[in-house]
């Protein structure tokens, strides 16, 4: 048996070497990024919605506009219609949140059956829990009086940081945008040959083209769905319903999590609103029944087999993504993993060798929210 040279022994130790650096960085990178969330956040955000407002740049420029112009009118619109989206939902959502422990009463009454069965079916173990109940009162007590007094104290204290990052992002979005034109050719240009150049071009356009899919339709089903409620509850006598329809498109950017959440702030709404828990309730029934509609019909059908994620991967993006920003890496999810799809389906459907574009035929459902 032939023993190894010594070029071979260091050629093999330097792979080993590489593949634990290799193994080293995949496991710290999400602590990293937890850990830097007050740049990788807005970063993230900002490179999605650039990607997602480049067909409107195009649009643009194809009509003369210069760069630095189309990026600014890009950014502007951008910036209009969310600040116009979230004042629907946040200034009425602010006079509910004020008139809350006014309404606790009106909750109490429609759920004091509920609340007195639960009560006698624990009055056994009242004794056992004691203890446990006044240590635990005795934290919250102690939390409560470090929390700040009100709502407004919470975005008195967090604005600074949030605005910060609110204007890195927009920034990076108007950077990422008035230079596009000229990173993509001088990404295609800087290829050796005429084949990786063309697939340079293929991909970056992939990306570009999935992105900006999906976050329009996407968007678009979302606001039909939030227009859909905001009717019926407007029927039902419901206060603010273009606010609770704000909400409902919102929440459904989330996969599973949102619409979960939007019916229980419903069920909420309508136990402040209405005597009667049946009344009550039914603000949440409709957008569960007309979600369950807008997830197994509609979406499917619009989006058909051009954007399809596996299910598995949207619930681990989900989940990874949530645990590393919270709330905001929960909306980025599915764009995240529709990005690195894309990339990942581009490179891997380059020509072979013998000219055949290799598939990819992994099994992938429709995306929905």
């Amino acid at each position: 048996m032939e023993l190894p040279t010594a070029k071979e022994t260091q050629e093999r130790l330097l792979r080993i070497i590489a593949a634990c650096c290799l193994a080293a960085l995949a496991a710290g990178l999400p602590f990293a990024l937890k850990a830097g969330a007050e740049f990788f956040l807005p970063a993230a955000a900002a490179m999605i919605i650039a990607i997602a407002l480049v067909p409107a740049l195009n649009w643009l420029e194809r009509r003369k506009v210069p760069s630095m112009a189309a990026a600014a009118i890009c950014l502007v619109g951008f910036v209009l219609i969310v600040n116009t989206a979230l004042a629907l939902i946040i200034l009425p959502a602010s006079d509910w949140f004020v008139d809350l422990p006014d309404r606790l009463p009106r909750i109490r009454s429609n759920l004091s059956p509920l609340i007195d069965f639960y009560a006698n079916l624990q009055s056994f173990v009242d004794q056992a829990l004691q203890s446990f109940a006044s240590q635990t009162a005795q934290q919250a007590e102690a939390v409560a009086i470090q929390a700040p007094s009100s709502f407004f104290d919470y975005l008195t204290s967090s604005a600074p940081a949030a605005v910060f990052q609110t204007f890195f992002a927009l920034l990076l979005i108007f950077f990422l945008l008035s230079g596009w034109t000229s990173m993509r050719q001088r990404a295609i240009a800087g290829q050796g040959d005429f084949n990786r150049a063309m697939t340079t071009a293929r991909v970056i356009q992939n990306v570009v083209d999935a992105t900006a899919a999906y976050l329009a339709t996407i968007t678009l089903i979302n606001m039909c769905l939030g227009l859909a409620v905001a009717a019926l509850l407007w029927m039902l006598g419901m206060p603010s319903p273009l606010m609770w329809g704000g909400i409902v498109a919102l929440c459904n950017f989330v996969p599973y999590v949102g619409p979960i959440v939007a019916a229980g702030l419903l069920a909420l709404g309508g136990l402040m609103t209405f005597d009667s828990v049946a009344v009550a309730m039914m603000p949440a029934v409709i957008q569960v029944v007309l979600h369950t509609l807008e997830a197994n019909l509609i979406t499917p059908y619009v989006l058909g087999r051009r954007l399809t994620l596996n299910p598995l991967l949207i619930l681990i993006s989900l989940s990874f993504w949530g645990w590393i920003w919270g709330a905001p890496g929960a909306f980025l999810s599915v764009p995240i993993l529709l990005v690195v799809q894309t990339l990942w389906s581009s490179l891997a459907s380059r020509p072979a060798a013998n000219g055949e574009p290799v598939m990819n035929n992994s099994a992938a459902t429709p995306i929905s929210s």
